[in-house]
C-alpha cells in the first residue's frame, strides 16, 4: 500500500526525540487523574442556600468541568499542550556522553534499516510489474467479452457460476447491485438476443463504488456508458526519469463530448519511503481533454441578467464557471511548493483544503489501482459491496469504542 503526501510547514524546532517527561500521549486536558489523588467533588448546595442567594463554594470544583463550560480556555490550554508536543525536555542533553553517543548509533543502524525497507518496497513493486505482465491477457479476455467481440466459454461460465454458490449471502448481494436481472444464458430479461456484449459494463461498475459513485453526475453518464476499458500500467525507468510510479488508461468508444479516445492519469511516488516503510505519493499528473464546443463536463454557463440603473437597459452575461463532475479527476491539485510553504502570507486554510483534496486524489488513484481494476466485475454485480459494508462497519465499531474512551 501507498500513503498519500502530507503537507506540513517547516518546523521551527530542532529535531530531537520527545520524552515521557514533557510529552503527553493523551492531550486530553486534565482527562486522567493519579488515583492515590482522589477526584476533587463539587460540594452540594441544599436547596433554600440556593434560594437566598448563597455563594457556591468553587474550591472543590473540577477543573475539567470549568474548562468544559468555557470553550476560550480550554482551547488556550489545549493550544499550550499541543506547544509541548515534540519538544525536548532536555532529558536526551542530559545523559551522559558514553550514552548518548550510544544513541547516536542507534540512529545509525536505523539508517540502514531505512535503506532495506527502500530496497523491499522496490523489490514489490517490480513483482507487481511482473504479475501485472501475467494479468494481461485476462484483462484482454474481459475487454473482449464486455464489448462483444467473444462469448465466455463454458468452461468459464461454469467456473463463475460455482464461485457464486461457494459466496455466503447471495442474495444479499445480488440486492446491493445496480444492474438489470440477467436469465442463465446471459440475455437481458426481456429475451433480446441482439445486445452485444454488457452494456454499461464500467459505468455501472464506478457508481457501485461509493467515493467515485459521489463525482459521476447525470451529465457524467453519457460519456461513461461508452468507456470501454480500465487498465494499469507502472511507469518505466526511461520516461519517469526513475521516479516510481503508475499510470491508469481509461479508453473511450466514439462520443459527442470530446475526440480523446484514451484519457490517462499518471501517479508519481516519492523516491524514498515514508516513515512506515510504504511509498509516498509525490504529485499526480491528468490529462488535457480536448473537448468538443460546448461540451465541457467540467465547466457550466451561468447566464444572469444586468440592468444598467441610469438607462434601465438590461444585458445578458455568460459565465463560464467550474462545475462538479468525474472528469476533475483527470485535473488533479497539485502540492504547494517549498516557497508557498515558507510564506508568511499562506493561508493555513486553504493548506488544510488542498491537503485533503491531495488526500482524496491519491485515494482514488489507489482504489482504480488495488481494487476496481483487479474486480472490475465484483463491482459490476455488486458482490464487492458487501466486502466493502463489512470493511466500514468494522472501522464503525472501533470508531464507536474510540468515543466511549474519550467520553469516559
Amino acid at each position: 500500500m501507498s500513503q498519500s503526501q502530507q503537507i506540513n510547514r517547516p518546523a521551527s524546532s530542532t529535531d530531537v526525540a520527545p520524552t515521557p517527561q514533557n510529552t503527553p500521549l493523551d492531550t486530553t486536558v486534565l482527562s486522567n487523574r493519579p488515583a492515590n489523588l482522589g477526584r476533587p467533588q463539587v460540594e452540594d448546595i441544599g436547596e433554600n442556600e440556593e434560594e437566598d442567594g448563597a455563594e457556591e463554594d468553587v474550591s472543590g470544583v473540577n477543573p475539567a468541568s470549568l474548562l468544559a463550560k468555557n470553550p476560550a480556555l480550554l482551547a488556550l490550554a489545549q493550544a499550550k499542550f499541543d506547544e509541548l508536543i515534540g519538544r525536548s525536555s532536555g532529558y536526551i542533553e542530559s545523559l551522559p556522553a558514553s550514552v548518548r553517543r550510544r544513541i547516536d548509533g542507534l540512529k545509525g543502524v536505523q539508517v540502514e534499516h531505512s535503506k532495506i525497507e527502500s530496497e523491499f518496497q522496490l523489490a514489490i513493486l517490480d513483482l507487481e510489474k511482473k504479475f501485472l505482465e501475467k494479468y494481461t491477457p485476462l484483462y484482454d479476455r474481459r475487454l473482449a467479452i464486455i464489448t462483444g467481440k467473444v462469448e465466455p466459454t463454458d468452461e468459464e461460465v461454469e467456473a463463475g457460476k460455482k464461485s457464486d454458490e461457494d459466496s455466503e449471502d447471495e442474495d444479499e448481494e445480488e440486492e446491493g447491485a445496480k444492474i438489470e436481472n440477467l436469465d442463465e444464458d446471459g440475455k437481458k430479461a426481456e429475451g433480446d438476443e441482439n445486445v452485444q456484449g454488457v452494456p454499461e459494463f464500467w459505468l455501472t461498475a464506478l457508481k457501485n463504488h461509493v467515493p467515485i459513485s459521489e463525482t459521476i453526475t447525470d451529465r457524467d453518464e453519457e460519456v461513461l456508458k461508452v468507456l470501454l476499458d480500465v487498465r494499469l500500467s507502472y511507469l518505466s525507468d526511461e520516461k519517469s526519469n526513475g521516479q516510481p510510479g503508475f499510470k491508469i488508461h481509461f479508453t473511450f468508444g466514439p462520443n459527442d463530448f470530446f475526440s480523446d479516445t484514451e484519457l490517462t492519469k499518471t501517479y508519481y511516488y516519492q523516491e524514498k519511503v515514508g516513515y512506515g516503510g510504504d511509498f509516498v505519493y509525490d504529485k499526480a499528473i491528468g490529462y488535457d481533454i480536448k473537448w468538443k464546443e460546448d461540451k465541457d463536463l467540467t465547466k457550466k454557463v451561468e447566464i444572469k441578467k444586468q440592468r444598467n440603473k441610469s438607462t434601465g437597459r438590461t444585458r445578458v452575461v455568460r459565465k463560464v464557471v467550474p462545475t462538479d463532475s468525474f472528469f476533475n479527476f483527470f485535473k488533479p491539485p497539485q502540492p504547494p511548493t517549498p516557497e508557498t510553504l515558507e510564506s508568511e502570507d499562506v493561508d493555513e486554510d486553504e493548506l488544510e483544503e488542498l491537503d485533503a483534496r491531495l488526500e482524496t486524489d491519491y485515494q482514488l488513484g489507489e482504489e482504480f489501482k488495488e481494487k476496481i481494476i483487479p474486480r472490475a466485475i465484483d463491482y459490476f454485480t455488486g458482490k464487492a459491496l458487501r466486502y466493502e459494508e463489512d470493511y466500514e462497519d468494522e472501522d464503525l465499531e472501533e470508531f464507536d469504542e474510540d468515543d466511549e474512551d474519550d467520553d469516559e
